[in-house]
């Protein structure tokens, strides 16, 4: 117990070492895991997200935990999408792009501009600008008078989202920016209800609460959710797909009320065609669908539910192309019908050719919001990064 209790002195934690570690807050397990790896003095330090749940104090605790220990000769390897936070502990950094190490770059005279587009791949600076599939009805739509349809004020979670504001309006398609890690998904889940806030409230369509429960209770006010995470949050593989589909719409109903059979292959027949589902025989089980399919039932059986507010998770994440093109034709489509559309994705191209308006976030924050009017992936980067330029710019100075 002494031993343990002067580890976690060493980290700034003030507890008793004899306590459950169950009844502790997030942060504070996060820090005893730590002050459990620090405690073997080892010669290597692997951490590996280790302030996705700390608070800015807590982090500054870790990182000064983190320089002593490099001065008393450990190697650490910080493993982090915090890239400011990368930037003011590491001296070295490696980048690896879908498995495999892109590049090696000294901290000091790297620009966190240069880090992105070794993340992603990209000269940003010879990308042609997009074309905006949906940019004439956003100008038109922000011409209009309009009430939104809902309203997050000061919506957060600890160690998830700090407070943030959001407005959808009926027929605009919101874009979420932002690097992995940004805050992105919890934003989605604290508006579904899927996680609870801690902060803020909440207006549906003029009516004002504290917070949504639970999914069924943002179900029941006409929101609906496509998880990022496809396999464990949305398909019911053993499941068939007419089953999978219509999921949904039996919540709304309860358990106790089943849809009438009629009704069912009326609805499974309709959007199946809607969307193009293959094969289109909805008796099969959802296993034999291939991804791209699996994602066409998943927003059919939200669109069954004929939501206000559609949340939209990575939804063409792990699909083929074609596709991917019908899922994006698809969100136009139904904001132009008025739907209230959140699209999330990791690739920013997506994003700025669907989005009306576009919300940036960094760090688990929001840090810009703005209509997407002649805004490329370059301009994303910047308010991302904050610096302007980037690789080919540095390439052609010192060319």
């Amino acid at each position: 117990n002494r031993r343990a209790a002067a580890s976690l002195q060493g980290l700034g934690i003030d507890i008793d070492p004899g306590s459950e570690l169950g009844s502790h807050p997030i942060a504070v397990q996060q820090l005893v895991a730590i002050a459990r790896a620090v405690d073997t003095d080892a010669r290597v330090l692997i951490l590996d997200e280790p302030t996705s749940s700390l608070d800015a104090d807590e982090v500054a605790r870790l990182f000064e935990v983190m320089r002593r220990l490099r001065d008393q000769g450990t190697a650490i390897v910080f493993v982090s999408h915090f890239l400011d936070q990368v930037f003011e502990i590491s001296d070295r950094m490696t980048i690896l792009r879908n498995g495999r190490v892109v590049g090696e770059r000294l901290v000091e005279g790297t620009t966190q501009l240069e880090l992105v587009q070794l993340m992603i791949g990209r000269d940003l600076q010879v990308l042609e600008r997009l074309d905006h599939a949906v940019q004439e009805a956003s100008e038109e739509a922000a011409a209009e008078q309009r009430l939104p349809v809902l309203s997050a004020v000061g919506l957060g979670r600890k160690g998830s989202l700090e407070a943030t504001d959001l407005t959808l309006y009926p027929g605009e398609v919101v874009g979420i920016a932002g690097l992995l890690g940004s805050g992105r998904t919890e934003l989605a889940r604290l508006l579904f209800g899927a996680d609870a806030p801690d902060t803020g409230d909440l207006t549906v369509r003029g009516s004002s609460r504290r917070r949504l429960s639970s999914p069924r209770h943002a179900i029941d006010r006409k929101l609906a959710f496509c998880s990022e995470d496809r396999k464990a949050e949305g398909v019911f593989e053993e499941l068939s797909v007419a089953d999978n589909m219509l999921l949904g719409l039996q919540a709304t109903r309860g358990w106790l009320r089943p849809i009438p059979t009629a009704t069912r292959e009326k609805l499974v027949k309709e959007f199946m065609t809607a969307l193009d589902v293959r094969p289109a025989d909805p008796s099969l089980t959802m296993r034999s669908l291939s991804g791209g399919n699996q994602q066409k039932v998943l927003l059919a059986r939200w669109l069954i539910t004929e939501p206000d507010v559609l949340l939209l998770d990575e939804p063409t994440r792990g699909i083929d192309i074609g596709a991917k093109t019908q899922i994006q034709q698809l969100v136009a489509d139904l904001a132009e019908k008025g739907m209230s559309v959140v699209f999330i994705s990791a690739e920013l191209e997506e994003v700025l050719r669907l989005s009306h308006r576009l919300v940036v976030l960094k760090d688990r924050r929001k840090i810009a919001e703005r209509p997407n009017r002649g805004i490329d992936v370059n301009d994303v980067l910047e308010i991302i990064t904050g610096e302007p330029g980037g690789l080919a710019e540095k390439e052609r100075a010192d060319a």
